[in-house]
């Protein structure tokens, strides 16, 4: 009992922490780099059970029974602290009372902030959506038709929340395995790309009707 309570502490600690940290780059990274193991952990541990629960059941009954073992964890949590502290005789007020005077308010400047980069990260995703489907580059737009290809075998393999599980938890596993076997990885990555880079060269230069020539194609027709 007493180890279950002192879980459930830390688990508020810790999304007291998340809540105070600033939305950027660095406080994400610090999540999924495991940076610091007991945080990434709970967060990695407590939104993999939820979207695991939320593909077998009703997202309604996921949110309402992990609402009700919280509300079940910080009564049975504050009538042990009363019990304590009344044998004890001790004085140490409410368990909770600096999570209850916890600022959980979002400021205009964050909420702003937040709106702009979903603004620019809308419009950039439209643009390119209408580059490709309006075939600004017939290669480019190729290379989206065998991506979309791909994902008509991706989902008749997998639904949706399956994916979603699997992106979760690669979010949380591929970049540290990535940090930790940079140099080899890169390695591979490399010849990969020069080897796409050369095949969609070759195309460029056989399609007719393609706009965008490498360079090495126009310098030669210049030297010509």
């Amino acid at each position: 009992m007493a180890a279950a309570l002192e879980t459930l502490q830390a688990l508020f600690a810790t999304l007291a922490e998340i809540q105070e940290l600033p939305l950027n780059r660095e406080s994400l990274e610090s999540l999924i780099y495991w940076r610091d193991v007991k945080k990434s952990g709970i967060v990695f541990g407590a939104g993999l059970i939820t979207l695991v629960a939320i593909s077998c059941f009703s997202v309604i009954s996921v949110f309402a029974y992990l609402s009700l073992l919280t509300l079940i964890g910080t009564v049975a949590f504050r009538i042990y602290k009363s019990v304590t502290q009344a044998v004890q005789k001790t004085n140490d007020g409410h368990p909770f009372k600096e999570y209850l005077e916890l600022d959980l308010t979002l400021s205009q400047e964050k909420v702003q902030h937040i709106a702009g980069v979903a603004v620019a990260h809308i419009n950039g995703f439209t643009a390119e959506l209408r580059r490709l489907f309006l075939v600004e580059d017939i290669v480019d737009s190729i290379k989206f038709g065998v991506i979309l290809w791909v994902f008509t075998y991706i989902g008749a393999w997998f639904n949706g929340m399956t994916l979603v599980i699997l992106a979760f938890v690669s979010l949380f596993t591929l970049p540290k395995v990535y940090e930790n076997n940079k140099q080899s990885i890169d390695t591979y990555l490399d010849l990969v790309r020069n080897k796409l880079t050369e095949i969609t060269d070759k195309i460029r230069v056989a399609l007719p009707i393609g706009n965008k020539k490498p360079v090495a194609a126009a310098e030669s027709e210049k030297d010509k």
